[in-house]
């Protein structure tokens, strides 16, 4: 006698009566409530940061002291060696000291700074918000020797998702500069100027991208000069940058490699690039309004060994 056996059960499981599968939709983008970009003269902010620290050689001392919640003083003594122009592949340097005594006044809509120094030299800045949207910049930098001073003032223009801005300066300068986001991410801008002085003019054009863990940027002018920089951010404390610089005039070429590491109490800053430059930075914080700073810096091919160390006093 003949048995019937049945068909084992399906495995496939199947989706229940009037349930749709689940769509994740793209997050759409609006176009016409982009963010504001960053000033096209500071596209490379970031990278700045990590691969140009403010190396010194010998010994600094600054103290800042405040008057009020606007006013402060500020003193500062720098005592090293000088290098001298010359045309030997050596460096000559001279032993020299100098204090510098500075005014500062912060308010929400006003900045004035204010520097002086033993030689006579003298620096300024003025900052100044004409509206919410126009900013009014100036800077000067006077000195006793012939054709070496100069004045520099910009009109910042802030938009809803553009700048623009416009420069005059001594010597007969004119500048101009446009930076607009395409996108969330994607900024794209461009300058030109003159120089009436030196009968010259350039255009330039700029690019610069940026998410939460990178930025990356890329500039061209007329005059030769291609930069382009990375910054990749490791971690909140951690960040790593590089820096490609081509001047197609001189045939130059430079690459830097930087990175910048924020401790709890200090901040510690390094490059080094493919001319055989390495330069470290380091600002500990030993108390509220006390930090010392150690700079270092060595120039395998030119054999130029620098070293500071230094206080700072006061916020």
């Amino acid at each position: 006698m003949a048995t019937f056996v049945s068909p084992p059960a399906s495995t496939t499981a199947t989706q229940p009566t009037g349930l749709k599968p689940t769509v994740i939709e793209k997050e759409k983008v609006d176009y016409l409530n982009l963010p504001c970009p960053i000033p096209y003269e500071e596209i490379h902010r970031e990278a700045f940061m990590s691969l140009k620290p403010e190396l010194f050689e010998g010994l600094r001392f600054d103290f800042t002291k405040g008057l009020n919640p606007k006013f402060a003083l500020s003193h500062s003594v720098l005592m090293g060696p000088t290098e001298i122009p010359s045309q030997s592949p050596e460096t000559i340097k001279i032993p020299t000291a100098h204090y510098e005594f500075g005014a500062n006044y912060l308010d929400p809509k006003l900045m004035l700074v204010g520097r002086i120094m033993t030689d006579g030299r003298l620096n300024a800045r003025i900052k100044c918000d004409l509206s919410e949207n126009l900013i009014l910049k100036s800077s000067a930098q006077l000195t006793n020797e012939p054709h070496m001073s100069n004045v520099m003032a910009s009109f910042d223009y802030k938009g809803k998702d553009y700048r623009s801005q416009f420069q005059l300066g001594s010597g007969a300068l004119f500048g101009a500069s446009y930076i607009q986001n395409v996108t969330p991410n994607v900024s794209l801008g461009g300058e030109v100027f003159w120089t009436g002085q030196h009968r010259k003019s350039g255009i330039g054009y700029g690019a610069r991208y940026n998410n939460d863990k990178m930025v990356a940027t890329g500039q061209v002018a007329s005059t030769g000069m291609v930069l382009l920089s990375y910054v990749q951010k490791v971690s909140e404390k951690v960040s790593l940058a590089s820096e490609f610089v081509y001047n197609h005039m001189s045939k130059d070429v430079t690459a830097t490699f930087g990175y910048d590491y924020i401790l709890r109490q200090c901040r510690l800053r390094g490059k080094i690039d493919s001319n055989g430059c390495v330069g470290a930075l380091l600002e500990e914080r030993l108390n509220l309004g006390l930090n010392f700073i150690l700079s270092a810096e060595i120039d395998h091919r030119k054999k130029d060994y620098k070293f500071g160390f230094g206080m700072t006093v006061g916020e």
